[in-house]
């Protein structure tokens, strides 16, 4: 891949990851008056905490005796609003690069990074705050499907103008899946036929209801069984799903868009061909700095590997100030002065916490 001509937007710090360690970042970054643009791969910010424990209780963050993995991303965000840093959300960084030196006096590299949505970056430093990788989702097990991946198969939504009248088939049992079929459903697809293994959905009373209903009304056909291959028409496009069912029965299920949310799960995906060093599926980073094998990158959260790492959210709200710090005196060619929030009126004026007569 080759970055974009005069399309990238340019920023200081680009940060990839939106869960506790990367919006922490975003915000100790936003204090020192850095630009900042963050990028997740889930469609919502909170990472690891949003996706896999939302509801649970979490009685290790200072200050809150217990809160859930929603209520912590919902106060970063609340954090980070003063600073106006734009989240990227749904799209995977698919590659990062060194840019070319703009002069010889240039000691650290610029660098590029693309998504998967096409969003272009050019940025000064990187901050990966990944976790435990980029939430991706699971694919069906038929290899054959992925001739018409982005055309006619969709793992991620794709705009409603892509089933419309189009006989759209999604396959999944989970509450993402039912609430697409009933999405889908209700925005003019000519039918939304709902593939699953068994009639039993992992889904709460209240959505459950829902599917029932439309189920009775026709506005979804449910099917079942288990994809086991894909059939093409004579012109190559995708036209059914075979399907083999609990008592080994088969049978062809028609589409023209199909739509499979079957979860997602943790991978380093890109990110383990990027060059930089890695310790079981971990960066490899400076304690001090938490800067990785190459200058200009940095890491924190569970992502990162240094002698005595701790994988708990207070150690990296501590990763996260001190490479921003750190990326701070890098692009400033200068210690960065102790300042608190409490007496700071720089820091204060970037919180929109000073009247205004008393700005600088």
């Amino acid at each position: 891949m080759k970055p974009a001509d005069g399309t990238a937007i340019d920023t200081d710090v680009a940060v990839i990851g939106a869960g506790p360690a990367g919006l922490f970042a975003a915000f100790q970054l936003g204090l020192q008056e850095l630009s900042v643009h963050v990028v997740d791969s889930l469609p919502h910010a909170g990472g690891q905490c949003a996706e896999l424990y939302p509801d649970k209780p979490i009685y290790d963050v200072p200050g809150w005796p217990a809160c859930s993995g929603h209520e912590l991303t919902q106060g970063l965000l609340r954090q980070l609003e003063p600073l106006h840093v734009p989240l990227h959300l749904g799209q995977v960084v698919q590659a990062l690069q060194a840019l070319p030196s703009a002069s010889a006096e240039d000691e650290a590299p610029r660098w590029w990074l693309q998504t998967d949505g096409g969003l272009d970056l050019h940025a000064r430093a990187v901050v990966i705050a990944a976790g435990v990788g980029a939430f991706l989702p699971r694919p069906l097990a038929v290899p054959e499907l992925q001739r018409w991946e982005g055309q006619q198969v969709f793992y991620r939504d794709p705009p409603p103008a892509a089933w419309l009248d189009k006989r759209v088939v999604v396959v999944g049992g989970t509450a993402a899946a039912v609430q697409l079929a009933l999405r889908v459903a209700d925005s003019g697809a000519a039918s939304v036929t709902l593939l699953h293994r068994h009639d039993r959905f992992a889904i709460d009373a209240e959505l459950d209801a829902q599917l029932q209903s439309a189920i009775g009304a026709g506005w979804i056909r449910l099917a079942l069984g288990q994809p086991i291959g894909a059939l093409a028409d004579d012109a190559g496009q995708l036209q059914a799903l075979e399907v083999a069912t609990a008592t080994d029965e088969r049978y062809s299920l028609p589409l023209e868009v199909l739509l499979p949310r079957l979860g997602l799960h943790p991978r380093l995906g890109p990110l383990a061909h990027w060059g930089l060093a890695l310790q079981r599926k971990h960066l490899v980073v400076d304690a001090t700095t938490l800067q990785t094998s190459q200058p200009g990158l940095y890491a924190v959260g569970d992502i990162t590997h240094y002698p005595g790492k701790r994988k708990l959210i207070v150690c990296a709200f501590h990763e996260a100030t001190l490479a921003a710090l750190a990326i701070t005196e890098q692009l400033r060619g200068a210690p960065v002065p102790l300042e608190y929030t409490t007496t700071s009126p720089r820091l204060l004026a970037r919180l929109g916490r000073l009247p205004t007569a008393a700005r600088p």
